[in-house]
């Protein structure tokens, strides 16, 4: 009975907010009628263990979240996207439009921005350059993807995005985890993304198909920003709040503020706080914690803190409504937080359940061993909920403590598991239901059946192939 409540709840969950019903209204009440059918108390369900699963994640999370939203609105108002956009399509030109597109894409996602702030300028772009190479319109979705919210999102080491932060506290571990397995699988998602698209642009020539029709203005709609709000970390109801600037920077002022995201993130991660004494964590006043579980968030928090002084003080003249544009980024974080927040809450709910050990062992117990329980994991919450970091945040909340006491039984480094965690979640969350998908599409003005097909081998099958082939290394070899 109990296990058919969890079942039920889940389907509930994904139902209604398929349908565009918001997440914080749908968590908890799914979460309630699992407790429900459990014979659970319902008040104590929610107050106690769902609002004490969501407010853990807020208050774990908020200030990268926070920094996050801010730094996006800044690059996006000081038109430094815009630049850092246009150098690419300049130096490379119409023949290779499709790379063009791609490694802006990468350079500004990598580099800390918002996937969803980079939409609204790197969609137009693309549409013109499709349109002066003549390259179909329905491949532009496909190609902004490989390079937004693939490798750059979850694979990359050093990858200032939510993505690869979660499991931080979780495996004491950075965004640096297993740096050689995460570049071999971002050479092999960028290497078949590439592939592919110029196999499908080369068919359609062929075929004599080539760019049509106009892209027409955008216009977001509610149930698109709730399911976007929680596949990202930035609401796209904010896009157009603030005022942009009328010139744009140079190259070089516009690249810097992602130099000094990485760069400090790198320092503080690697060099700087291992070398600190932070004894005083263990201390009940300051969370009895030690600095390995927090030195990867702190790390994240001081770079974008660093990159958004970065910005405003080389683009001070070109932010014509610093305040406002504040505002937007900060209010930017508040839905996004609160929707990955509720699902954390149901998953604590779920997870206090009688019925849950049943679902604990059978996913632990995954033939193969650890590395292969975590990977089934994490893809099936992350297709389930449509979002990799609300995946990994129910997965990780119910079981971390369990996958972290299997690594040490079969003697795996964490950052094997932190790494093999984060391309989990990018593989599956990017069904036709995640935000990220809708999000694009809708931007792009094209519809999954025009599109979506490209989507699924440049941002999901090439994904798979190279989890496949980090897997495997790290079995055989472990992290590195």
């Amino acid at each position: 009975m109990g296990l058919g409540g969890i079942l039920l709840a889940l389907a509930l969950l994904i139902w209604l907010a398929y349908r565009g019903w918001s997440v914080l209204i749908v968590a908890p009440v799914a979460a309630l009628v699992a407790a429900a059918i459990s014979g659970e108390p319902l008040l104590a369900s929610w107050t106690q263990t769902f609002m004490g699963g969501a407010a853990r994640f807020v208050a774990q999370w908020f200030p990268m979240f926070l920094l996050g939203g801010l730094f996006g609105k800044l690059m996006d108002d000081s038109g430094s996207i815009i630049s850092i956009a246009r150098f690419f399509t300049e130096r490379l030109g119409t023949k290779r439009t499709m790379l063009s597109v791609v490694l802006a894409s990468a350079l500004v996602t990598y580099g800390g921005v918002s996937v969803f702030v980079a939409f609204f300028v790197l969609v137009p772009m693309a549409d013109e350059m499709f349109r002066a190479a003549n390259i179909p319109r329905r491949l532009m979705p496909a190609t902004i993807g490989l390079g937004a919210f693939t490798f750059t999102m979850s694979v990359m080491p050093g990858t200032p995005s939510v993505n690869n932060a979660i499991p931080m506290p979780y495996f004491g571990t950075t965004t640096f985890a297993a740096p050689g397995l995460g570049i071999i699988a971002s050479i092999i998602i960028f290497v078949l993304g590439m592939w592919w698209l110029a196999r499908a642009e080369a068919a359609a020539r062929k075929a004599g198909e080539g760019y049509v029709g106009t892209r027409t203005a955008f216009a977001l709609d509610d149930r698109t920003r709730e399911q976007a709000a929680m596949a990202g970390d930035f609401d796209p109801a904010e896009i157009d709040h603030g005022k942009r600037s009328a010139s744009l920077p140079p190259f070089y002022l516009a690249f810097l503020p992602l130099v000094v995201v990485i760069l400090v993130n790198f320092l503080m991660a690697l060099v700087v706080l291992p070398r600190l004494d932070f004894a005083f964590l263990a201390e009940e006043g300051w969370g009895q914690t030690t600095i390995g579980a927090v030195a990867g968030i702190w790390s994240v928090v001081l770079a974008l803190a660093a990159a958004i002084l970065t910005v405003i003080i080389v683009n001070f003249r070109r932010l014509p409504a610093l305040r406002e544009t504040l505002d937007a980024g900060a209010n930017s974080s508040a839905v996004p937080i609160l929707m990955i927040a509720s699902l954390v809450g149901f998953g604590a709910v779920i997870g206090s359940l009688p019925a849950f050990a049943a679902v604990r062992d059978a996913v632990l117990e995954v033939p193969g061993g650890p590395l292969v329980s975590i990977i089934v994991a994490m893809n099936v919450l992350a297709g389930l909920t449509g979002t990799a970091s609300g995946g990994m945040a129910i997965a990780l909340n119910a079981l971390g403590d369990n996958f972290m006491t299997l690594a040490r039984e079969y003697a795996i480094n964490p950052e094997l598991m932190h790494r093999l965690t984060t391309i989990s979640a990018g593989t599956l969350d990017a069904l036709p239901h995640n935000g990220t998908v809708l999000l694009l599409l809708q931007i792009s003005k094209l519809t999954h059946r025009e599109s979506y097909g490209d989507m699924v081998m440049t941002v999901i099958v090439n994904v798979i192939i190279a989890l496949a082939v980090v897997t495997v290394l790290g079995s055989m070899f472990g992290s590195f």
